[in-house]
């Protein structure tokens, strides 16, 4: 199979696609737009991409184009632990080293860090950890450094100076396999967390108590809601759609009743499938 990624190379994405897809060919693609065009177009069969981070929050970018590509499902929940490293071009010292580069919330997750052990160097964003790596490895004159992670640490030949420099220690991403197929991914190779399913919804004409008759659907057959969201149409102020979770197993004759009551109050009601959440390695 052909699998799409979130690149360039030794991203966190591609770390976290190397598990699921251990003997698969991979792609890496310059941003979530281009896996989802890769999985719609048939250029790939499947695409990884980011979700949620357990201190960022949601990947917006994803959910959108969820939203706008209703023939791709989800497939597969994957959560990994993130850990950042200060690392450095092995000609160079740390002591030397002027300029700070990464992706914005590589840094903004290990700011307390840096900021009491490197207060005086400059910081500055890069596109992402894995290129600010394969910057400081191109241009050892410089005295620059890179956060990133162990993998691009190793594909660049980089020295860590500082090893888990993440400010929180349940520093966490979750990612999610896209096809346009439904239930394919199998893998007994990784821990399983749990099942859930996933849906979007979006609300009739805007009125009082809109989104609690909506909810009330899932509440009287006591289902599990692990997480909403509300994400703008952008077609107006006030306008949204919601990502919502069911956790554990889809029950078909209760719960597709769900969805077609949903329907009867006017709510549009795209279902992305039923998958397991697995635990990868850092």
């Amino acid at each position: 199979m052909k699998i799409a990624f979130l690149g360039p190379q030794a991203s966190f994405t591609q770390l976290a696609t190397t598990q699921l897809f251990p003997n698969e060919d991979l792609f890496p693609q310059a941003n979530i737009l281009d896996c989802f065009n890769a999985v719609e177009n048939g250029i790939v069969d499947k695409a990884v991409v980011p979700l949620e981070n357990s201190i960022e929050g949601t990947v917006s970018m994803t959910l959108d184009y969820l939203y706008k590509t209703p023939s791709i499902k989800i497939e597969a929940e994957a959560v990994m632990p993130i850990a950042h490293h200060l690392m450095i071009h092995p000609d160079n010292d740390i002591q030397a080293i002027e300029k700070i580069y990464s992706h914005p919330q590589a840094l903004a997750q290990s700011f307390h860090f840096l900021d009491s052990e490197y207060k005086n160097i400059q910081r500055q964003d890069f596109s992402s950890t894995a290129a600010a790596a394969k910057h400081v490895s191109e241009n050892p004159e410089r005295k620059i450094a890179a956060v990133a992670n162990q993998f691009a640490a190793n594909l660049y030949g980089l020295k860590i100076i500082n090893r888990n420099i993440q400010d929180f220690e349940q520093n966490h991403t979750r990612f999610i396999v896209i096809s346009k197929e439904k239930n394919t991914y199998k893998n007994d190779r990784l821990e399983v967390l749990g099942e859930k399913s996933g849906l979007l919804i979006t609300l009739p004409e805007d009125h009082a108590g809109g989104l609690h008759q909506v909810l009330s659907v899932f509440a009287w057959r006591k289902m599990n809601l692990s997480k909403i969201e509300s994400r703008t149409l952008k077609t107006g102020l006030g306008n949204y759609f919601f990502f919502i979770n069911v956790a554990g197993e889809w029950h078909p004759v209760l719960y597709e009743n769900a969805i077609q009551e949903l329907e009867s109050i006017h709510a549009t009601v795209d279902f992305l499938g039923t998958y397991k959440e697995f635990l990868l390695e850092s």
